[in-house]
């Protein structure tokens, strides 16, 4: 995007304005090291922190997958959003007004259902059902049940509730009346088909709870009945590729920055629960959306907190979701805690609780009470076999271990296993070596391909056909990369040989392309100013990679290295015309080919040869003037 009449592009201001620390330290929690910052990787299963975020650069790298770029390649990677959106919600953001573009579509237009158009659908319903709750007639039973709750004004605006119309057709004639797409508002979940191919409301008479995403988009609704007599009590929008409801988060978009700040995330059972809490203050919950903690959820969790306690009632319902928990308890590297209010009130639930004088109190004590989900489950062993005699605790007991082995010990890794096997035997009374051996036989007894599945292999590695260039002249890229001021000093010839049309793969093309056209707005074409002129996240991760790779190798003489990449690719160019004009196909052009192969693969492996460059002493005209390769 080049620069509007104000001497900046949109993309030049959003990117000054979004501090790459703070966005990405918003979804994953970050600690400083040195100058850097680390923290667990979101885009591969990372379990020790393996990304990098430099201030310095504004940009962020994987150390193990690859994945790598700006403030806007993470947002794009993490949340599955097209360069525009990216933009628009960082704009948004930092409050920046981007240059104007066109509306929703209009019906008859071609919607493309992506996720984009689904999550403005979204917004539009969620305006729309805040506008029926505020309506006299429309909205006075959903204001009566919210009164009855006990559920704040502020809470109300906090969580953007809102009311679906008691009739079958109030969103339908609000999306007619905008002359919407109805096809979009179907695909959401929002309407649904009749047999004559009319519209009509999938939400009707009901308290609607709008689920956001981390970053606060409408992904989804929940909805709650207002008339006793309508079934189901809540009901959900269907999956839609914007919604997944095994891996989202009610609250999350209010709760995440506490959470981040207690290391811990609270998991109620239901929209009010976290409501309530909020309301008093208890600002680190958040529920699932009906179903137990998935890994999908521990996913997300794990990158922002070290602890989730799952806060139940204490019913039958609540053993069993702990009971669930357990695969994830295995498969994440997060402790999983257990609080049950039965233990410590007569109250039902949360929002009951909080309702009382002293309630907050009592809930906090629960939740700092919780017990570790192995100790809950061997706690509720006990307690059903209490009176047995020794062989059936004996067969019970190992039972349960065979169970835990089923549900997924052995892909924990193998510290975080040693770790359960002690703590299974100070709860057991078991040796550990017996605990071990009980857990393969049940392994082996199941009869699947188990083992803990490797380490991603590592991605942005090269695009296709980049195994053609030869590295020194990716190397030279990544110098300029590194420096963009190098390029003003460039001869015409040098800057010919970094044309894009020089390189075969697609990638680096798009790289040595936008290198130009930041030149040729008179911009010196570094990093940070190149990565503006991508939109593609992974060329955006590989023009990080070479420029992190280039300046480990250059270290402090980028301009030097420059100069070295650039004589190499005039040799080798001129070896080159001197083979086909003695006809390089025979024998002796075949082994001289090997031999550039052999050594392109030897530098790949080994890096190149810093002993080529020569190095300034401090005297003289060689001091300031490297002279050629030396072989």
């Amino acid at each position: 995007m080049k620069p509007t009449g104000s001497g900046m592009s949109d993309v030049e201001r959003v990117r000054d304005a979004a501090d790459i620390v703070r966005i990405v330290g918003d979804h994953v929690t970050l600690k400083a090291k040195g100058r850097e910052y680390v923290g667990l990787c979101p885009f591969h299963d990372d379990h020790n922190p393996s990304m990098a975020v430099v201030p310095g650069k504004q940009i962020f790298k994987c150390f193990v997958c690859g994945a790598g770029g700006d403030v806007f390649s993470f947002i794009q990677l993490y949340h599955r959003m097209e360069f525009r959106e990216a933009l628009e919600y960082l704009a948004e953001r930092c409050n920046i007004t981007l240059t104007a573009r066109g509306a929703m579509p209009e019906e008859g237009a071609e919607p493309g259902f992506n996720r984009s158009s689904l999550a403005e659908a979204n917004a539009q319903a969620a305006a729309f059902f805040r506008a029926v709750l505020n309506h006299p007639e429309h909205g006075r039973a959903a204001r009566a049940v919210i009164a009855r709750r006990g559920i704040s004004a502020g809470m109300v605006e906090r969580f953007s509730l809102g009311a679906a119309p008691d009739r079958w057709d109030g969103l339908a004639m609000k999306i007619d009346s905008q002359r919407w797409d109805r096809g979009l508002f179907a695909a959401a979940g929002l309407l649904k088909r009749r047999d004559d191919g009319g519209f009509y409301d999938s939400f009707r008479n009901r308290l609607m709870f709008p689920i956001r995403d981390q970053i606060g988009r409408v992904i989804a609704f929940g909805a709650r009945r207002i008339d006793d007599e309508d079934e189901p009590k809540y009901l959900n929008s269907p999956e839609s590729p914007l919604f997944n409801k095994s891996a989202s988060i009610f609250g999350l978009h209010q709760a995440v920055q506490s959470i981040q700040r207690e290391r811990t995330a609270i998991i109620t059972e239901g929209y009010t629960d976290v409501i309530a809490c909020h309301q008093a203050g208890v600002e680190h919950a958040v529920a699932t959306l009906g179903t137990a903690l998935t890994p999908g959820h521990a996913t997300i969790l794990r990158r922002l907190c070290d602890t989730v306690v799952l806060l139940f009632d204490g019913d039958e319902a609540g053993h069993k979701a702990a009971d669930r928990a357990v695969e994830v308890f295995f498969g994440e590297s997060l402790d999983v805690r257990i609080a049950t209010l039965d233990r410590f009130t007569d109250a039902k639930d949360p929002d009951e609780l909080l309702k009382r004088e002293g309630g907050r109190e009592v809930l906090l004590r629960a939740v700092g009470e919780g017990v570790g989900l192995l100790d809950y489950r061997f706690g509720r062993l006990r307690e059903r076999l209490a009176g047995a005699g020794p062989s059936a605790l004996e067969r019970a007991t190992n039972e349960e271990i065979a169970k835990l082995a089923q549900l997924g010990f052995h892909r924990a890794t193998p510290i975080r296993r040693q770790l359960l096997l002690k703590r299974l035997a100070a709860i057991t009374g078991l040796e550990e070596s017996l605990l071990a051996e009980q857990m393969r036989r049940a392994k082996g007894a199941a009869g699947r391909g188990t083992e803990a599945p490797g380490a991603e292999p590592a991605g942005a590695a090269g695009g296709a056909g980049e195994a053609a260039d030869p590295v020194h002249l990716v190397e030279a890229l990544g110098c300029v990369l590194t420096e963009g001021s190098l390029w003003a000093g460039l001869s015409v010839e040098d800057r010919r040989l970094l044309a894009p049309e020089a390189y075969g793969s697609r990638v680096l093309f798009q790289i040595a392309t936008a290198v130009r056209q930041v030149a040729s707005e008179g911009r010196a074409p570094g990093l940070r100013a190149v990565l503006d002129a991508i939109e593609d996240t992974g060329v955006k991760s590989r023009a990080v990679d070479i420029q992190t790779n280039t300046e480990r190798v250059a270290e402090e003489r980028v301009g030097a290295y420059l100069a070295d990449c650039l004589t190499r690719e005039r040799r080798r160019l001129s070896e080159r015309e001197g083979r086909e004009g003695r006809g390089g196909s025979g024998a002796d052009g075949a082994g001289f080919a090997a031999m550039i192969e052999l050594k392109r693969r030897q530098i790949e492996e080994f890096g190149p040869d810093r002993r080529r460059i020569a190095r300034p002493t401090g005297r003289g005209p060689a001091a300031r003037n490297p002279g050629p390769e030396c072989q």
